[in-house]
């Protein structure tokens, strides 16, 4: 995943303009991929519109898992770790 990937997908998948720095974001989305050996796309898709990846149990009836959270948050701890060294 990079961070023309992340951004076009926001513009023109979801309609928005990205609010956050596309390239932290890319590589938190990156880093949890590899660690959880997943599919970085559907994990972007989880993270920005809450898309369910049932290999990975992230949720249930509607509701996050336990798994569901930790992967969102990780991603999340990882982005805020990440835009530090980057200057918008």
């Amino acid at each position: 995943m990079t961070e023309k990937q992340v951004e076009k997908y926001i513009r023109e998948d979801l309609g928005m303009e990205p609010r956050h720095n596309c390239m932290a974001l890319a590589e938190a989305i990156n880093y949890i991929a590899n660690k959880v050996e997943y599919d970085s796309f559907a994990l972007m898709r989880l993270l920005l519109e809450n898309v369910e990846i049932p290999a990975l149990h992230t949720h249930s009836y509607g509701f996050h898992t336990h798994n569901g959270r930790e992967l969102i948050e990780g991603m999340q701890n990882a982005y805020y770790e990440e835009v530090q060294f980057y200057v918008d």
